[in-house]
């Protein structure tokens, strides 16, 4: 019969409905049940394309005697923390006060009815293994010590409760900068700790001995192209573009279908945990962009045409909106979907295909994943198959039409408004640089279902499925949805855009700033009291939600003249430099807004007929230059604010200034003559573009 979580709209809370265990939602009605029963909180946090969150399900929670164990001892809470990365965010914060160690999902936690932790765990075997304790003994043991030793559990949950306070006091009575002590020092130290963490071999970043496992990291990716950009700096492009090949080229990259999995499981980008997450490939597509403007490698351009392919065939619902994740396993088989035999692929394509295919994608070296399968990677040097050769393009159609007969990886359909617009940029970005008109308009697609869906009484809601939005949005919604919007400006002007991300502005400065000490918590002042309300301002898997603040809003202002916005960016760096400064490391997106803080960027602002301007911005569209924001706006528009209603040229008569573009070239308040040459505007905005 299936438990309360059948009328949830999380796709992985929908997974346990059947469970034997009477889980909850998190809500009023567990915690109040907890109070009433005296009885301790089992909360478990995990998410859909989660592995070991489904080897942990079918092992315990699907277990009918684990689960008697649990519905007699706990009230028994699931959490998905996509849904709901407040909890995550605090309970894994309190993981490791308690352990000493990170977390990771599936995260275990045993809490007081008033939601202190008391003990803490990630996986559990459902019989002791791996050097753990069994399941049900943990449950037996955690139980035992509420009743029996609730004394100690009161004071350890007081220590917890403290330890949250003093985090917050620091965090409010932290000296702060004045922005006028601002330079680009922190910047320096930042790139200084990633050449010292960089594998120059495999690419990528790795604090363990053995550079395993890696992560993306496309914060950093992103600090070093713009490094590049504004003071040549080659050592910041290596980073880049080595990491970003190797990963191309490896494992972590799906090379038949398109679109980068969560991570890679070894140093080298051969075999990730193969869970694919919108979160990740929209700010990679986005790189791809920059990195073959920066490069002219065709090896991104490739790339970014099938993770672009792939959003577009896997990722896009109908309504509009971008599906979250793919999940690692088919079939209860973690990459079962993806790797291959040599006798499947010797069957499915011609001795020729098959010889090219072999080589070029590892098959004739030993096997690379489990029970003699391969895990596809480009054994070969691309630029000596560039132009794949047509045997090699033909085997890959096979092979990817052969893939599609098996039985596919879930999908979690759930549309989240921050990830959402992590692709809506990264859409729109490949969309100008590849000159791609679909991609443009697929990421328009997304924007304006969040907005006629999500988007209620001057507030976001986070989640969306079924017909359902709901939850208070968090920071990270609002920063990176006015940042997406920045972004497709550039591809496609439209004044209604604009006023919609004043919109999302001032409900994020309404809601989450603290404009006394500055920065923005990561939850609404209208949002449920927790036993924690964090500043987040570190990267993690997704960039920092004040980092993007910061950047956001700085470049919000530069378009509409409201210095609200800029002072708002400011106070936030003044908050977080002094911590920027001595502790530099994981700071990206907030170093990417201090660079723009300290060397404001350039806005260009372009008037003309749109045949012209079409023009125009295709040419400029292939440069990189970063630290520049170009708007082309056609004749007509009204509503624009002062800032970008700039004049073009009158036509002396007839059709004259078809071809004729007015181009406005602006940083902060000033702002050059009137441009109308391209050339002239291309060796202009170079001039500025490294600074």
């Amino acid at each position: 019969m299936p438990n309360r979580l059948a009328q949830e709209t999380s796709p992985y809370l929908q997974q346990h409905a059947e469970n034997p265990v009477d889980w909850h939602a998190w809500g009023d009605e567990a915690l109040a049940k907890a109070r009433e029963w005296d009885k301790p909180i089992l909360l478990s946090v995990g998410y859909s394309a989660c592995h070991w969150c489904h080897v942990m399900a079918h092992e315990s929670f699907e277990d009918p005697a684990t689960a008697e164990v649990m519905n007699r001892l706990f009230v028994n809470i699931k959490v998905d923390r996509e849904e709901r990365p407040d909890i995550d965010q605090i309970y894994q914060t309190a993981h490791q006060m308690l352990t000493q160690q990170t977390g990771g999902w599936p995260l275990t936690m045993f809490l007081a009815p008033d939601g202190t932790p008391f003990f803490s765990g990630t996986y559990f075997p459902k019989t002791a293994r791996y050097g753990l304790p069994g399941f049900a003994e943990i449950l037996q043991r955690m139980a035992a010590i509420w009743h029996e030793r609730r004394v100690e559990v009161d004071a350890q949950g007081e220590q917890v409760r403290l330890a949250f306070s003093r985090m917050q006091m620091r965090a409010s009575a932290a000296a702060k900068a004045h922005a006028s002590d601002f330079d680009a020092q922190p910047i320096t130290e930042a790139m200084a700790n990633l050449r010292e963490t960089f594998d120059s071999d495999a690419g990528g970043w790795a604090q363990s001995p053995e550079r395993a496992p890696k992560f993306p990291h496309p914060t950093d990716i992103e600090l070093c192209l713009r490094r590049y950009a504004h003071d040549g700096d080659g050592n910041a492009l290596e980073m880049a573009d080595i990491t970003l090949e190797k990963m191309a080229l490896g494992g972590i990259y799906d090379q038949l279908g398109g679109g980068f999995c969560r991570y890679s499981t070894d140093a080298t980008w051969t075999i990730p945990h193969f869970e694919k997450m919108l979160y990740d490939n929209g700010p990679l597509l986005f790189l791809l962009a920059d990195a073959h403007a920066a490069t002219g490698k065709p090896l991104y351009a490739r790339v970014a045409n099938e993770t672009a392919g792939w959003a577009l065939r896997e990722m896009q619902s109908p309504e509009g909106g971008y599906y979250s994740s793919l999940d690692a396993d088919s079939e209860g088989v973690e990459g079962k979907f993806y790797v291959w035999t040599r006798d499947e692929l010797e069957a499915l394509l011609t001795p020729e295909e098959f010889a090219l295919f072999a080589a070029h994608y590892g098959l004739d070296r030993p096997p690379n994943f489990e029970d003699k399968h391969w895990n596809l990677v480009v054994a070969r040097d691309p630029d000596d198959l560039a132009p794949l050769p047509p045997a090699l393009l033909s085997a890959r159609a096979k092979a990817l039409a052969a893939r599609e007969k098996r039985v596919r990886p879930g999908r979690d359909e759930k549309v989240l408004v921050s990830w959402n617009a992590l692709m809506v940029r990264g859409m729109a970005r490949a969309g100008r640089v590849f000159g791609n008109d679909e991609w443009i308009a697929s990421a328009r697609r997304a924007l304006d279902f969040i907005h006629a869906t999500m988007w209620k009484d001057g507030r976001l809601f986070a989640t969306y499925k079924d017909g359902r939005a709901h939850l208070n949005a968090y920071l990270d919604d609002y920063a990176f949805l006015i940042d997406a919007i920045v972004e497709i400006l550039q591809a496609r002007f439209d004044v209604g855009l604009l006023e919609f991300a004043e919109e999302i502005a001032d409900a994020m400065l309404e809601q989450f700033e603290d404009a006394e000490a500055g920065g923005f918590y990561f939850t609404g002042r209208n949002h449920e009291q927790l036993i924690h309300r964090p500043k987040p301002a570190h990267d993690n898997a997704t960039p920092s939600g004040n980092g993007v603040a910061a950047f956001a809003l700085q470049r919000l202002a530069a378009l509409t003249g409201e210095d609200r916005y800029r002072q708002a960016a400011e106070r936030t760096l003044e908050h977080f430099y002094p911590t920027m400064r001595e502790y530099p490391a994981g700071f990206g997106s907030m170093m990417v807004a201090l660079e723009e803080s300290v060397a404001p960027p350039t806005t260009v602002i372009l008037r003309g007929e749109p045949e012209a301007l079409a023009g125009w911005t295709r040419t400029l569209a292939r440069e990189h230059w970063p630290a520049t924001l170009i708007l082309a706006i056609p004749p007509g528009v009204e509503g624009l604010p002062p800032v970008l209603d700039k004049p073009g040229i009158e036509p002396d008569s007839g059709n004259a200034a078809k071809s004729v573009v007015n181009a406005w070239v602006c940083q902060g308040v000033t702002c050059l003559l009137p441009i109308s040459d391209l050339e002239t505007l291309r060796n202009t905005c170079k001039r500025g573009a490294a600074r």
